[in-house]
C-alpha cells in the first residue's frame, strides 16, 4: 500500500497561483512531485544497508524550478526532444514553432509542459495531474487535453501520460528525470553499470537531429532518419557496461541518443541500471519504441541543488522513455500523430530494488 500527502510548495509570482506538492510513500519508496511541470521533486531509495538516499537531481524550493535549468524530473511535451529546424506538415499544412535549440525546436518549446502549473487530484496510491493545452501553444495545432498519472506499488513508480486532440497532431510525452544511484550529491555516474535492450540506434548529426542514412533494415521503406545496428558499436549496451569506462574506452563525451525498443505497444524491458556500491539497481519497463539515453553532457556545475549539492557534468543519467525524435519529420519512425477520437496512453515503470 501507498500513502499519498499534500502540502504547499510555493507560490508562483505575480499571483500565477500555488504550486503543491505531494509525497507518495510506500514501504520502500518515497516519492516527491509538484504540480508545477508534473516534476519529481525527490526519490528516496533504500540501499542494501537499508539506508535511504534521495536519488534525483533537483531543488528544495521552488525559485530552482523557475529559473533556467535542463528539465529536472518534468513531464516534456506536447513533444519532446528535437523536431528539426522547428518545422512540420500535418495534412498538407505547415506549422512553425520557437527554435529554442538553435537550429532546433526542443521539449515543446520556450514554454512547454514543464513550465506550466497542472491541476491534481489524489488518488488513493498516487496523483494525477490534467490540464488543457490550447490550440496555437507553442505553434502546435488543436488543443488537447492531457493527464499525468503517478502510483506507487511497492518498489515501483509508474508513470501513465494520456492525451486526446481536437485536431491532428504530434504528441509524444515523458519525463526527465535524472537519476544518480549513488544519492543526488554524488559527483559523477562513472561507476554505474548500463543494460539497454536495444539491438539499433539512431546516429545524430551536430544539432542532435536523427542523420539521413541507407538503413539496411528497412529497405524498401522511404529512407529518411538512419536506424543503426548497434552490434560492435559504443552504442552496443545489450550487456551491462561500466559506463565510466565505457566512455573512456570509446573516446565518447556521453550518450544523448534515441536507442529503438521493441515495436510492441506492450510492456516491453527497456534498461537496467545497477550501483553495485550501494545495490541499488533501477529497471525501466515500457510502452514507448524509444528511450533517449542521456548522460548529462550539458550539466555543468553551476546549479546549485538539494542539500548544498552542485550538478557538474555527467553527475545524472536520464532514460526518458519516448518515440523517437524528429518523428513528425520521418515518415519511417513510429507514427507521432494523435487524430480527434484517438488516445494517446502510454505508460512506463521505475522498478527500484537491490542487488
Amino acid at each position: 500500500m501507498a500513502s499519498v500527502t499534500r502540502a504547499v510548495f510555493g507560490e508562483l509570482p505575480s499571483g500565477g497561483g500555488t504550486v503543491e506538492k505531494f509525497q507518495l510513500q510506500s514501504d520502500l519508496l518515497r516519492v516527491d512531485i509538484i504540480s508545477w511541470g508534473c516534476t519529481i521533486t525527490a526519490l528516496e531509495v533504500k540501499d542494501r544497508q537499508g539506508r535511504a538516499s534521495d536519488v534525483v537531481l533537483g531543488f528544495a524550493e521552488l525559485e530552482g524550478y523557475l529559473q533556467k535549468q535542463p528539465y529536472f524530473g518534468a513531464v516534456i511535451g506536447r513533444v519532446a526532444n528535437r523536431i528539426a529546424k522547428g518545422t512540420f506538415k500535418v495534412d498538407g499544412k505547415e506549422y512553425h514553432l520557437a527554435i529554442n535549440k538553435e537550429p532546433n525546436s526542443l521539449h515543446g518549446g520556450v514554454r512547454g509542459f514543464d513550465k506550466v502549473l497542472w491541476t491534481p487530484r489524489v488518488l488513493s496510491n498516487g496523483v494525477q495531474f490534467s490540464r488543457i493545452s490550447p490550440d496555437g501553444e507553442e505553434g502546435y495545432p488543436g488543443e488537447l487535453k492531457v493527464w499525468v498519472t503517478y502510483t506507487l506499488d511497492g518498489g515501483e513508480l509508474i508513470v501513465n501520460y494520456r492525451a486526446q486532440a481536437s485536431q491532428a497532431t504530434p504528441v509524444n510525452l515523458t519525463n526527465h528525470s535524472y537519476f544518480n544511484l549513488a544519492g543526488q550529491a554524488s559527483p559523477n555516474i562513472n561507476d554505474h553499470e548500463v543494460t539497454i535492450e536495444a539491438d539499433t540506434y539512431l546516429p545524430v548529426d551536430e544539432t542532435l537531429i536523427p542523420t539521413d542514412g541507407v538503413s539496411l533494415l528497412l529497405p524498401r521503406l522511404e529512407c529518411n532518419g538512419e536506424v543503426a545496428p548497434v552490434q560492435g558499436t559504443a552504442f552496443d549496451l545489450r550487456k551491462p557496461v561500466e559506463l565510466g569506462k565505457h566512455l573512456q574506452d570509446f573516446h565518447l563525451n556521453g550518450f544523448d541518443h534515441n536507442f529503438c525498443l521493441k515495436g510492441s505497444k506492450e510492456k516491453h524491458f527497456c534498461a537496467r541500471v545497477h550501483h553495485a556500491a550501494s545495490g541499488r539497481v533501477l529497471e525501466v519497463y515500457t510502452t514507448q519504441p524509444g528511450v533517449q539515453f542521456y548522460t548529462g553532457n550539458f550539466l555543468d556545475g553551476t546549479l546549485k541543488g538539494k542539500n548544498g549539492a552542485v550538478y557538474p557534468k555527467h553527475s545524472g543519467f536520464c532514460l526518458e522513455t519516448q518515440n523517437w525524435p524528429d518523428a513528425v519529420n520521418q515518415p519511417r519512425f513510429p507514427p507521432v500523430l494523435l487524430r480527434p477520437g484517438e488516445e494517446y496512453d502510454h505508460t512506463t515503470w521505475f522498478k527500484f530494488s537491490v542487488a
